[in-house]
């Protein structure tokens, strides 16, 4: 499945008939065994419906780095990144990817 990022939104968790979507580095995972984080009202919901990886990667949840960006960030972040990626992996299948 490729959604472009408009498409994403829909999967943000307000719709209890459609999954939770989270991306990261551009590969889409079905977060809805984590509802309780990324549904509605949880700790991350505001990464729901979006490509993450700027966010995470930084550790934030300031809404203007939840991006798929990675320009400037430093190699500790990419780290930080890539370890998110391998618990995402570990948890949640991937459905997909963004595509522009």
């Amino acid at each position: 499945m490729e959604l472009t990022p408009g498409q994403l939104l829909a999967y943000n968790g307000t719709n209890p008939s459609k999954p939770i979507y989270v991306a990261l580095k551009g590969q889409i995972y079905d977060v809805a065994a984590g509802v309780s984080f990324y549904g509605p009202g949880g700790p991350y919901a505001m990464f729901a419906g979006k490509d993450a990886s700027r966010a995470l990667a930084k550790m934030t949840k300031n809404e203007e780095d939840i991006t798929s960006s990675l320009e400037g960030l430093s190699e500790k972040e990419i780290g930080v990144l890539n370890d998110w990626e391998k618990k995402f992996q570990a948890k949640y299948p991937i459905v997909g990817r963004v595509v522009s």
